[in-house]
């Protein structure tokens, strides 16, 4: 039985079948030609080349679509991305994470608020079986069948909360995450998700989705960027330049970092402003859980502004895969319990 857990999100989508995990932007474009395949030095990585095909449709996925493809497509709109986004970003992680044909067990997420109205439509996109071709960077295909038997869908900020309170085994290792009322704030790249488990039971009152995800520091960046140089950068394209504090346009390096203080410190200040009014009948709270690649990129500026014991800001694991090593877990826990019930009876 292969379990995988899948997070496809606005910024990145990630995936993880329990030994090995896959992340990459959840972009894509038009699969060109290319003349000449050899890379200068070195083998790319699987995340750098994802180059599928999926209904006889060729994709560029990720970095290659960002490197290659003349129309790239993105997206921040929520239906917009379950019905044109989600099947290639889903289909794309788990042909490269599960075996040929393979029945594949599937848990992801779906933000708090989108969860009742999206949570049976992706269940119908990506059950089923789905041939799907590979090719790699020296352009050789792989044929493979991507057979998903079962797929459960969870409100997303549920996944971290998992990771922290079982083991690989599924089982619960860390009990206070089972015993007391947990805050988790997941903040992700268009949207940041609030929900409160008191004793694992989920509390619709203190569960929200909120606009307020790195896009929105990034669109802040981008507006200064394009009133100095005239030039429209795109958001997907901010990562690795907010991360190295520079970018060079027109071969002028601009440096982002005064940029940068002042966009995440504004987004850190609206979320703690989010938490205190969405839990403000929630003072008996005992952990706060901040989880998400958000969560990691606002650290130092969103602790100083909450109040209470705060977990996993800190942490030295990548945040973007704590949701799906979350499903991973949960899928383990659920589906194992069936099997041995089956195998009871």
């Amino acid at each position: 039985m292969a379990i995988i857990g899948l997070d496809i999100g606005f910024g990145f989508t990630k995936g993880t079948n329990g030994r090995d995990s896959l992340v990459f932007k959840s972009i894509f474009g038009d699969a060109s030609d290319i003349q000449y395949r050899e890379q200068m030095l070195g083998t790319p990585t699987i995340e750098e080349h994802l180059h599928v095909s999926i209904d006889g449709q060729d994709y560029f996925v990720g970095e290659l679509a960002e490197r290659q493809s003349n129309v790239r497509s993105f997206t921040l709109d929520q239906n917009q991305f379950i019905t044109d986004f989600s099947k290639v970003m889903a289909l794309t992680a788990i042909s490269n994470l599960a075996e040929r044909n393979e029945p594949v067990r599937v848990v992801t997420g779906l933000p708090i608020s989108y969860y009742r109205r999206h949570r049976k439509e992706l269940k119908e996109r990506l059950k089923g079986r789905f041939p799907v071709t590979l090719t790699d960077h020296t352009g050789q295909n792989l044929e493979t069948m991507v057979n998903i038997s079962h797929v459960r869908v969870i409100p997303q900020p549920f996944g971290s909360l998992f990771n922290l309170m079982l083991n690989e085994a599924g089982e619960v290792k860390e009990k206070r995450f089972v015993q007391e009322k947990i805050g988790v704030i997941d903040i992700g790249f268009r949207t940041s998700d609030y929900t409160v488990a008191d004793k694992t039971r989920y509390s619709e009152r203190g569960s929200r989705t909120t606009e307020s995800g790195i896009s929105k520091a990034f669109a802040l960046i981008a507006a200064k960027l394009r009133e100095a140089t005239g030039v429209n950068v795109e958001l997907y394209r901010l990562y690795d330049a907010v991360s190295r504090g520079s970018i060079k346009i027109k071969g002028k390096t601009i440096d982002l970092k005064p940029l940068t203080e002042q966009a995440f410190g504004r987004l850190a200040t609206s979320i703690a402003s989010e938490v205190e009014r969405l839990w403000m009948d929630d003072w008996d709270i005992d952990i706060l859980v901040v989880t998400g690649g958000g969560g990691a990129v606002l650290a130092s500026y969103l602790k100083p502004l909450l109040q209470g014991e705060v977990v996993g800001i800190d942490s030295p694991d990548d945040a973007r895969l704590n949701n799906v090593r979350g499903y991973w877990k949960y899928g383990t826990n659920v589906w194992t319990k069936e099997q041995r019930a089956e195998a009871a009876s």
